[in-house]
Order: structure tokens, then sequence, then C-alpha cells
């Protein structure tokens, strides 16, 4: 294993581990921690499937792996689980002046930014789709069979990295995304400062705007709780279904009665969007 890569802590789990990493991102000019979980069959010497999970707005590595439960079915199916962090972090990486949770640390949103201070630290897309699975792949024993997911703003960046990196990801599914980020208040926020005010250099992040032109039509499976106080001013899954439908991309939009946008929600489901993955991974 890399020296670059350092072991923060470790638990068994189901039979296999659930590990946190430590390393210096040369993308994101700071210090990272990643959470990964090693299913037992991770003894076995075949290399696995690897799952990248998003989290969303004022989390790290580790909401998802405390909360959505996901442990015991990546273990049974064989899967791997990697949940990076929202946003670079550390001495000298700019955050929002106001201290607000919905942009800067903690809200990197998955765009690689152009304007200043962001630029210099938030490249979380480049962090993500490049960076990341360079080290897990070349530290641990798996494949180069991808999957990507995740939730609300993690939804957002799972979207938008598989559909503007057609092959590199085998499946793709996504909780309470933030589906049109360029016609929301979040979006408007965090594109702004990090991205400049054309809003034509936003269009190449939006879920929205990336699927009328995909070059691959990966199918899209979203579950989307209709008690989620951030529906209709946020997220806007209607606007992801109108846009699906225009381009003749297969979209599962799942509307969930009585579920809010918590952890309570993404546990109740995490185990089919697992097994989502998993077909399409080669597990089942």
């Amino acid at each position: 294993m890399d020296s670059a890569i350092e072991l923060v802590s470790a638990n068994k789990c189901f039979g296999g581990w659930q590990k946190r990493y430590r390393h210096r991102s040369q993308v994101l000019g700071c210090d990272m921690i990643f959470a990964i979980y090693l299913p037992p069959q991770a003894d076995q010497g075949k290399p696995l499937p690897v799952l990248y999970w998003l989290s969303g707005l004022t989390c790290n590595d580790e909401n998802f792996v405390q909360k959505a439960g996901a442990q015991r079915m990546a273990a049974e199916l064989g899967m791997v689980v990697v949940a990076p962090d929202t946003s670079p972090r550390g001495e000298g990486v700019a955050d929002d002046p106001e201290g607000a949770w919905d942009f800067g640390l903690g809200a990197g949103f998955y765009v690689n930014a152009t304007q200043q201070p962001w630029a210099r630290h938030y490249q979380m897309y480049d962090y993500v789709v490049q960076e990341l699975p360079g080290l897990i792949e070349g530290n641990f024993p798996v494949s180069d069979r991808r999957a990507i997911s995740g939730h609300s703003m993690g939804g957002h960046g799972a979207l938008i990295c598989a559909l503007k990196n057609p092959g590199r990801y085998q499946s793709v599914s996504a909780f309470a995304p933030i589906t049109n980020p360029i016609n929301c208040p979040w979006g408007h926020k965090a594109f702004g400062n990090y991205l400049g005010d054309d809003r034509e250099q936003w269009k190449q992040w939006d879920t929205c705007e990336l699927i009328a032109n995909a070059e691959e039509r990966l199918p899209l499976l979203v579950d989307q709780g209709d008690a989620d106080n951030f529906l209709a001013e946020q997220l806007k899954p209607e606007a992801l279904e109108a846009a699906a439908a225009a381009a003749g991309h297969p979209l599962t939009l799942r509307r969930q009665p009585g579920y809010d946008h918590s952890y309570f929600f993404i546990s109740t489901f995490i185990d089919d969007h697992l097994r989502h993955h998993a077909q399409a991974l080669g597990c089942i």
C-alpha cells in the first residue's frame, strides 16, 4: 500500500472492515480523508467493484458510513463502498465569509471552481472522477468497474459525474438530488461563486442540461421523498423528469410517500440502490 495514505481508523463490520484514510490531495491542495468499506470478499484475491458515494451539504465522509446502514448489503454483494468528503478542508482553504452552511466548507458541489479564491482548492469534480479512484485502484483489491451514487448535493454530483464521463461508470443512482442547480437558490449561490457570472458556463454542471446531449444513455435511478422540505424550491425532480423525457433518457424516478430529506429515508431504500448497482457491476 502507498505510504502516502495513512490509516485513521478501522472497525470490523459484517465480516469486513470499515476504514478511514488520510492522504494529501494534489488536486485539492490539502489533506483529505475518505472512508472505505472492504467487504469480507476483499480477502479472497479477486478484485471487487466499487461504489462511490457522494454526500450532501454539511456532510463529511462519516455521515453515510454511520447512518445509511449500507455495509450489511455491501458485504452480501461483495461490493467496496468509498465515501469521500464533500469539500476541501484545512488551513488556508476558503470558506463562506459569513459561515453559511450551504457554501464553502462542506459544500464543494462537485464542480471545478474557476473563480478565486475558490479555484485554488475547490476542484472536487477532478478529485472524485480522477484522483480518488486512482488512489483507490492503486491501493486496494478493486477492479476498474465503478458505480456512483449520492444524496442531495451529492446526488447532483453523482448524476453529473456519470453523464459527463460515458463508459467510466457502470451505473448511477441518487437520493433527492439537486437536479437543476442553475434554477435553484443553492445552485445560484454555489455556481455564482465557484464559476462566476456567465450562466452558460453553469450548464456544464447541471444534470438537466447534460441529459440533452449525453453520449451514453446510462439508466438513472432516483428516489425522492414527497415530504422533503427542499422538494419544490431546491430539488425540482419534475425538471429532471421533463429533461429525461425530452431526450429519451432512461429514468426511474420513484416518489416515496411520506419520506423526508434525512438518512431515515436513505437507510430505507439503500439496499435497493446497492442491488441496482450490483447488477450493473456484475456482483449478482
